[in-house]
């Protein structure tokens, strides 16, 4: 598991940040904890702004 941050490419805002196996799960799992069963699920609106994850590199 990597841990990744999902933010909205126009304003910046970190939506979700949590653990994942990879970027697609990531997307999931953000849509699913704002109550949707997946990302595909979310409102045009909200992805029309535009999502990207970034697979954070914690070192210790």
């Amino acid at each position: 598991m990597s841990i990744f941050q999902i933010r909205q490419t126009k304003s910046g805002a970190v939506l979700w940040t949590g653990a994942a196996a990879d970027e697609r799960t990531a997307l999931d799992a953000m849509a699913r904890e704002a109550g949707y069963p997946d990302f595909s699920a979310l409102p045009d609106t909200v992805r029309a702004n535009g999502i990207e994850a970034a697979k954070l590199d914690l070192i210790s």
